[in-house]
Order: structure tokens, then sequence, then C-alpha cells
């Protein structure tokens, strides 16, 4: 793993992150680069200005950070780059995050926090830099195509050597087993549409059969407007545990895995019953187990839930939407955070960010 490198604003400003990203052999060369907001030399609006274009141009991930709970730089500068770092004391971050732009994580210590980002980053640069150039693009667009451009860069990945290397540390695996009752249970109470993902057995992993029954369940909320509101949740100890690690890399193709996310999926349906939809959230919700849930109007969780977005340790990103719902809910800079560090978020924090609505036992 390389060093990290850490620039200053100024740095930044005069060109520091604007050399050629490839190496000879086309491998990212320093992916990630560490902006210390506290570095000197003190900088004029000039500078702040310059290193604003040039963290908008850049190609490279640049992770701010301070030793300050807030930047002592513009907020133009913060949202200019792919995330910062504050301090804050670890009873205070949910407080702070609550508080402060979307463009900042509060942590207990930032520079360790900026060595694991980098560090994450440098492992799947392929992945961490496609992110960075999605979320960018994703939230100029509408929902549908910021859908379709999130499954072509996700295709992209299935192809690319990260995703390989996880294959073969993997193994093969069985196919999941057919489910024993139906994967979704569907029941209408009135103008209300309750659907239950029902394969505890599996975690309610979103797999195809699971994906197919919850698809044709939204489908009748879709055309029947007459349905007022749509509440989803999941039997067993979780939501959902993401998408089915047994059917991963099985698609034939990576244009037909394009076409299946997109027009077979479900992220497109929930986003046109989403002013009428409710999921409740319990335990583990992973992957997909957060990002589709991200689309609905009213999150209510449970209070054991926790979220968590592992793909980038695939070699991939969120590929059911989460690039699109979950920036929706707490921005690209979190988005990207979530991602980046791979590790799971309390639901106290999930409710300070905007990613769930309301926490009720």
């Amino acid at each position: 793993m390389s060093s990290t490198t850490v620039i200053s604003i100024a740095d930044l400003a005069a060109g520091a992150a604007d050399a050629d990203i490839l190496h000879v052999d086309a491998r990212p060369y320093r992916a990630v680069m560490v902006v210390d907001l506290d570095r000197p030399p003190a900088t004029t609006g000039t500078d702040q200005a310059q290193a604003v274009r040039r963290a908008r141009e850049g190609d490279r991930l640049l992770v701010g950070r301070t030793s300050r709970t807030v930047p002592d730089c513009s907020r133009t500068l913060v949202d200019a780059l792919d995330l910062t770092l504050t301090r804050a004391p670890g009873d205070r971050l949910c407080d702070t995050d609550a508080k402060s732009s979307p463009a900042v994580i509060a942590v207990e210590d930032p520079l360790r926090e900026t060595e694991l980002l980098h560090g994450k980053g440098e492992e799947q640069p392929q992945a961490a830099l496609v992110l960075r150039q999605l979320l960018r693009l994703s939230e100029q667009l509408p929902v549908r195509q910021a859908l379709d451009a999130e499954s072509l860069a996700y295709s992209t990945l299935l192809g690319g050597p990260g995703f390989a290397r996880w294959l073969q540390a993997r193994g093969p695996r069985p196919a999941p087993p057919p489910a024993a009752d139906s994967p979704v249970l569907v029941r209408r109470e009135e103008d209300v549409l309750r659907i239950t993902l029902n394969r505890p057995d599996r975690r309610n992993a979103h797999g195809a059969e699971l994906r197919g029954a919850l698809a044709s369940a939204l489908d009748v909320a879709v055309w029947d407007t007459s349905i007022r509101e749509v509440v989803l949740d999941g039997n067993g100890p979780c939501f959902s545990s993401g998408g089915d690690l047994d059917e991963f890399g099985t698609t034939p193709d990576l244009a037909t895995a394009h076409l299946i996310r997109t027009r077979a999926g479900v992220a497109r349906r929930l986003h046109a019953v989403s002013g009428r939809l409710t999921v409740r959230l319990h335990g583990h919700c992973v992957g997909a187990g957060i990002e589709l849930p991200a689309f609905a109007s009213h999150v209510v969780a449970a209070p054991d839930t926790r979220v968590r977005l592992p793909e980038l340790g695939m070699g991939l990103i969120p590929g059911a939407g989460g690039t699109v719902g979950v920036t929706r809910r707490i921005g690209r800079w979190r988005t990207l955070y979530l991602v980046l560090d791979g590790r799971s978020v309390g639901v106290e924090r999930a409710l300070a960010w905007g990613l769930v609505d309301r926490v009720e036992s």
C-alpha cells in the first residue's frame, strides 16, 4: 500500500493533485489524496477559489481533514472536496453531524480516520474513482437516468480486477436453494398494501427470486393509485442482508446484468411509489438492505438497526440504487464515506444524517 499523500489548500490550488492519475500500465496512481485544512501557509481568497476549481475539475478523490469541529475554510471549498472529516468527542458525533453540512463527517480522530479511508481507497482504486465520478454525475441527473448511470458503472466494475480478485478469493458457491415459502408476502388492508420480505433463512438476501417477487408486489402499487400507503418490512433477524453473495458473478454477461438491474430490479418501482412508501427497518441492513429503503419518503428504524455499504471491498460500488437513493437523503459526501469506510453505522447516526426519519421500537 502506498503511503498517504497529504497536501495543503495552497498545494491543491497550485495543482498538486493534477498530475496524471494513471501509470504507464493504466493502473491508478495516488487515487486518494488528503487535503489538510489546517496545514500552513494561510491561504487567500484567490487561493481558495483556485483550490475549489481544481477540486471540482480534478480526477483524484480528495478527503479533507481538520482538527477543528468546523473547518476554517470556505463552505464552497468543503463542498468541492469529496468529503471532509472534522473532530468531535465520541459522545458528540451525532449531535455535531446533525448541525453540520452534509459535506462534513465528525470523527474522534481525523488523522487516523483519513489513513483508514486512504487505505481502503488505494486497495480498490478503480472502484473508488468510479464511485467518485458517479456520485458527482448522479446528483445532477433525474432519478431514472441516475439509476441507469449507476448500473452502467457497476457493470464496468464487474469486469474489473478488483471484483475478479474477490470472486477468486471467495471461491465457487452453490446456487441458493429455492424458497420453501413465498419469498415476499403481500396483503391488502383497505387502501394499505403491506409487503414483507420473507426469506429469514437467507436473512432476506436480495437474490433473483426475492427481487422478482418484490418487483411484482410493487407493480400492484405502481398501477393501482387507490392504494394510499405501501408498507415494506422484513421477517427474521434483519430487514435485509443485501445482495445474495452466492449469486454474484453468475449473470451470463455484463450487458444482461445491466438490463436486469435496471428493468427487472425494484429501485425504479420504489421511486415510483416513494411518496406513498414507508419502510420499517430492523437489525443489520447491508448493501441493498439500505440502498432500496432510502427511496421511501418515510424510513422507520428499530433501535437495533445498523446500516452498511460493503461493496468497495469487493471491487464494486453500490448497485441496487444506493448512489441515487442514499445520496438524495444524505448527500454525496456522506454516501462516499459510508462506502469508503465500509463499517456499519448505528441508528443514532443514521438518524442524525437523515438516512432514517424516525426510531421506533
